[in-house]
């Protein structure tokens, strides 16, 4: 990271940690907001399908794969355009953009216009979007905060995110419960505008993009983050880990609410607490991230997060109504724990290990494989569910997720206690 090419921000004394970093409370707020309306979409999108539409299993998996796919297919040049552009300006068009989307949604529902494709082109829509957004925020944190700020910066916006998983599907429940589906659409809406007010009033200014030489090629600025991506031992395991866990994970999410609305019958308010409960570990994970790091070192602590996330997915099919649905409820808690964990110390580690002018084009590079196994994942649970039963999708895919853990035992975390601080190379 070229440090001295930056405009640094103010130190900020641990008294009050981050929270009281003016520039850094600001994108904390407005990405917890947003997360909250996003989360309410994960729930509110689906139910809109099934109760209003009458959509069925395979669509409501393609809706969900709809939302990730565009990693497969603008991943990689979105990434080297992030890293030629200004990100904030990045962030707040895409913040505005997916208001526009999800107001699209009770409009045409007022209008009688509302239809399955119409969800399918505002969850692909608002993919590109979070492409762009995302890569374009892995790269504008390390501009507000300093190298050794990182873990607790992105620890504390990973707290927020998993906060949001728990408050926005019960939010999401109750409000279709009470009001109808569609309208809670425009909590998300709302949620991106405010995210993008925020944006505007931070002042930290924005080093200069680097200038980019005319004579390079898109593709050869994507080449250049593949290969280090691909020829890094840390960056290539944890990439082949997140793109395999991703599978299973996303593959039962992907067909929970159809099994719990039509299987197990229950309400959608009480789909929204369950997945909020299943959710709730997140919060704690991320609280406990970078303590765990610190304390166990961060490469054990990767592989800490990895056994939380895997076995305990065998208890998600054991699901009944009653209590039966404490298995369920268990088995996401330590799931959510063991994936924020996980993600704040990787997170924080490809913030400070990877040189800053390649910051984008790796962050997309690991995504392409990370986020793209999604939408197959989606695809994939969504046919077995049509086939052969939604249960039998679940079993298979947390099955998938119980043996992921393994893939980390090949290569060099296993034998280390701490991820190394900047590649051997350098």
């Amino acid at each position: 990271m070229t440090a001295a090419t930056r405009s640094g921000p103010t130190p900020v004394r641990q008294a009050g940690g981050l929270l009281r970093h003016r520039d850094f409370r600001l994108l904390w707020t407005g990405q917890t907001v947003s997360s909250i309306g996003s989360n309410v979409t994960t729930v509110a999108l689906p139910l809109v399908a099934v109760a209003v539409l009458d959509a069925g299993t395979f669509q409501v998996a393609v809706l969900t794969a709809a939302a990730w796919l565009p990693w497969l297919l603008i991943g990689l040049p979105a990434g080297a355009w992030v890293d030629r552009l200004p990100r904030r300006p990045v962030m707040v068009a895409c913040d505005l953009f997916r208001a526009l989307l999800f107001i699209s949604v009770p409009l045409a529902a007022a209008l009688d216009r509302l239809t399955v494709w119409h969800l399918l082109l505002v969850a692909l829509s608002a993919g590109v979007a979070r492409v762009f957004f995302e890569t374009a925020d892995q790269v504008y944190l390390p501009v507000l905060l300093r190298p050794e700020q990182l873990p607790e910066g992105n620890a504390k916006l990973h707290a927020a995110q998993t906060a949001s998983y728990v408050v926005g599907p019960g939010v999401a429940g109750l409000i279709a419960q009470l009001i109808g589906a569609v309208t809670a659409l425009l909590l998300d809406a709302i949620s991106f505008l405010v995210s993008a007010v925020c944006l505007l009033r931070i002042r930290t200014v924005e080093p200069r993009v680097r200038r980019v030489d005319q004579s390079r090629s898109l593709r050869r600025d994507i080449a250049e983050g593949l290969r280090f991506v691909a020829r890094d031992p840390y960056l290539r395991v944890l990439t082949v880990f997140g793109a395999a866990s991703n599978i299973g994970l996303t593959g039962y999410q992907a067909v929970l609410v159809v099994f719990l609305v039509r299987e197990l019958r229950l309400e959608p308010g009480l789909v929204g607490v369950l997945i909020a409960v299943m959710s709730a570990g997140g919060i704690i994970g991320a609280l406990l991230a970078t303590t765990l790091g610190r304390r166990c070192g961060t490469a054990r602590a990767v592989l800490i997060a990895a056994a939380l996330t895997g076995p305990p997915a065998l208890l998600i099919p054991l699901a009944a109504p009653g209590a039966g649905l404490a298995w369920p409820a268990l088995g996401g808690l330590l799931i959510g724990l063991g994936v924020a964990i996980g993600n704040v110390v990787k997170g924080a580690f490809r913030q400070t290990y990877t040189p800053h002018h390649l910051l984008g084009r790796v962050t997309v590079s690991m995504h392409l494989l990370n986020y793209g196994t999604i939408p197959l994942a989606a695809v994939l649970a969504g046919a077995t569910g049509a086939r052969y039963g939604v249960q039998t999708a679940i079993v298979v895919m947390t099955a998938w997720l119980a043996l992921t853990p393994l893939i980390l035992l090949v290569g060099p975390i296993r034998r280390r206690r701490d991820l190394p601080a900047a590649p051997a190379a350098s």
